[in-house]
């Protein structure tokens, strides 16, 4: 890492715990969530999904975000974008799971770093779930990232096991960002039938997402489509569902597998692999697997 890099990346960490810090402060004053959710449990989420074969949108920070016409790191503001989430978070369907944060509770469950950064963005912009959620019950977001932010990794194991029942001798198609190249170099996806590829830009995946439908739709029926392509993910697991398919957005499950077969602390680039939210983890290594360029039927550009 070059000097610049260094410098750069120390001046980001100051910037960003400054920011936590105060936001942290005044997380005990700020006026507290409105609406609080039921939101259910990682394994009963993940057992209705394996057993109903139902879909599953998710919302986390970045879809709400973007939902409100804010910009995101990989994903620029978009009116189309941010009406088709509105759509979905307030859609209701019993066998397409619309899926949210379990964070508005019991935050001591998280290890520090999460808890700070949902504080602070509960001060910043916890008035859009208070305009767009209902005092009901949701599914839990953390199916896909069930490892890093736990305090507890007691059940991680069990967690990514009932994950892997949802695609057991299934057909699967990946929608997946070019450089995400989920199940590259480790087993999550081992007990699948099949896989498929569709690659497609790593950000402003929305402004191409008329060509990513019409190339998903050529794909047989019984296919299970997961997706990891950030909030444009969200959106076309719903549209996908709507067309008779089961469709997950699958986030980060994959990179969140491989912290916890490295037992990682903390969130670290994989150099194979797009990793937003690590340090330099836009700059990654061709991984230069012959099965894995088998499995592209399709790069969107």
């Amino acid at each position: 890492m070059s000097m610049k890099e260094l410098f750069a990346q120390l001046k980001h960490k100051i910037q960003y715990n400054f920011t936590m810090e105060l936001y942290n402060f005044l997380y005990y004053f700020h006026p507290k969530q409105k609406v609080i959710p039921n939101v259910i449990s990682i394994v009963e989420t993940l057992e209705k999904i394996e057993s109903e074969k139902c879909s599953a949108s998710r919302f986390g920070d970045g879809e709400m975000l973007v939902l409100a016409g804010y910009p995101i790191r990989f994903q620029k503001a978009d009116a189309r974008l941010s009406k088709k989430l509105i759509e979905v978070i307030t859609s209701q369907n019993d066998k397409h799971l619309v899926c949210i944060s379990d964070t508005f509770t019991d935050l001591n469950r998280y290890t520090r770093s999460a808890t700070r950064f949902w504080r602070t963005h509960f001060c910043l912009y916890g008035n859009l779930w208070d305009k767009y959620l209902k005092p009901q019950s949701y599914y839990n977001t953390f199916i896909t990232r069930p490892y890093m932010d736990f305090k507890s990794k007691d059940e991680c194991g069990l967690w990514f096991d009932l994950l892997k029942k949802i695609w057991n001798d299934r057909d699967i198609v990946f929608i997946e960002g070019e450089k995400s190249r989920l199940g590259v170099g480790n087993d999550l996806f081992a007990n699948a039938k099949s896989i498929k590829r569709i690659l497609c830009p790593p950000t402003n995946a929305f402004d191409k997402y008329d060509e990513i439908v019409s190339e998903a739709m050529k794909q047989k029926s019984d296919t299970l489509f997961l997706i990891a392509l950030g909030p444009t993910a969200t959106v076309l697991a719903y549209d996908l569902f709507k067309a008779g398919y089961q469709a997950i957005d699958a986030g980060h499950v994959d990179i969140e597998y491989e912290w916890f077969r490295m037992k990682a602390t903390k969130k670290v680039k994989i150099k194979s692999k797009y990793v937003n939210e690590a340090f330099a983890g836009n700059k990654i290594d061709d991984s230069g697997d012959i099965e894995y360029n088998n499995q592209i039927i399709c790069t969107i550009k």
